[in-house]
């Protein structure tokens, strides 16, 4: 096999695989996009089986690789690192992204890049709708969390003491017999039938504990009250439009109190909402009405950057990158409960 020669270019790949998504992006040190293609993992049922999804991404990475390469058109000698998602997520589909990674590097003979895959979401939002040193809540399938940034690290205001926002949603769907399917995922299928409810509010479990809160409660409750027969025609008592409905209202009135209450308390003049569930519309409503009644403004991620993919771990590493943060190959094992808050992000000023 031909040697390729040391990359001299301005360009980071990155992979992403700590849960369900394999993803490729690459960005150039001024913060262009140049490509974002991905390949997600569907379980047949249930949700993400870790070892499944390892699999799964293992098959798909040259493919994907080679759509991402060519979809930025450039060649792979022109690359200046390699950044990989390093933790938080599943250890199966992250050691599979980290070994891709470590193939690459050592191939081409460039640096490894181990980011955090919270702060890239952050970072991606930042970049992709201009906000300014925002405070952010950041939802997704595995983290709840409102953080801003302050003396050398994002740090945590408030977060979930037990499940993620968006598995709560996950794990409610499939029990009511949603399934994902490419282009709508579980979360969508939610709101859409929330959308079509009569909008009656059943009282579900709301729990917030200073600045955190908890879903557990509020899951079991909505999937007892969902099953829940009549007692006169075996009926369920709600439909499942009007369960889906109060769900979503409990859930992100929750967020939004804490996210409210790190805003008042930071005195930012800027709300980032970023990852899986800044899609949601509702939720959207709710910290857009939040931003105006404290004069701050409200940005969103664009949902082509709300999900896991490869362009924002591309972006947040030529960060890294240009500060000097490489990540030796011997030293870059995957950490599975890397906090935000562990992180040092020397690029913000």
């Amino acid at each position: 096999m031909v040697k390729i020669a040391r990359s001299d270019g301005k360009y980071c790949l990155g992979i992403e695989s700590s849960a369900d998504d394999f993803g490729v992006g690459i960005a150039d040190f001024d913060g262009t996009l140049l490509a974002n293609c991905s390949d997600s993992y569907i379980p047949q049922e249930g949700g993400i089986h870790p070892r499944e999804a390892a699999r799964h991404h293992a098959e798909v990475a040259d493919s994907i690789l080679q759509q991402a390469l060519n979809q930025a058109d450039i060649k792979p000698n022109k690359l200046s690192c390699i950044a990989f998602s390093q933790g938080p997520g599943l250890g199966p589909s992250l050691r599979t992204g980290a070994t891709v990674a470590r193939a690459l590097a050592a191939y081409l003979e460039i640096p490894l890049v181990g980011v955090n895959h919270s702060v890239a979401h952050i970072e991606i939002g930042k970049l992709t709708t201009g906000a300014q040193d925002p405070l952010t809540l950041y939802a997704s399938g595995g983290n709840t969390m409102v953080t801003a940034y302050t003396a050398g690290r994002y740090r945590v205001f408030g977060e979930t003491l037990d499940i993620a926002l968006g598995n709560c949603l996950d794990v409610f769907g499939r029990e009511a017999g949603l399934k994902a399917k490419q282009g709508l995922p579980i979360g969508a299928a939610i709101e859409q039938l929330a959308q079509n409810s009569q909008q009656t509010l059943i009282s579900l479990p709301y729990v917030v504990k200073g600045m955190d809160l908890s879903l557990s409660g509020l899951l079991t409750a909505a999937t007892t009250t969902l099953q829940t027969p009549k007692t006169s025609t075996c009926q369920p008592s709600h439909s499942l439009e009007d369960v889906c409905y109060s769900l979503q209202e409990h859930a992100f009135a929750m967020v939004s109190e804490v996210t409210e209450r790190a805003l008042a308390h930071t005195e930012k003049k800027t709300l980032l909402l970023t990852g899986g569930v800044a899609a949601n519309k509702r939720l959207q409503t709710m910290l857009s009405l939040i931003a105006e009644e404290h004069n701050a403004a409200f940005s969103v991620v664009p949902k082509q950057y709300a999900t896991d993919n490869g362009a924002m771990i591309a972006w947040t590493g030529t960060l890294a990158y240009k500060f000097g943060l490489i990540t030796p190959i011997a030293k870059s094992m995957v950490k599975l409960r890397w906090r935000v808050d562990k992180v040092d992000v020397p690029w913000i000023q």
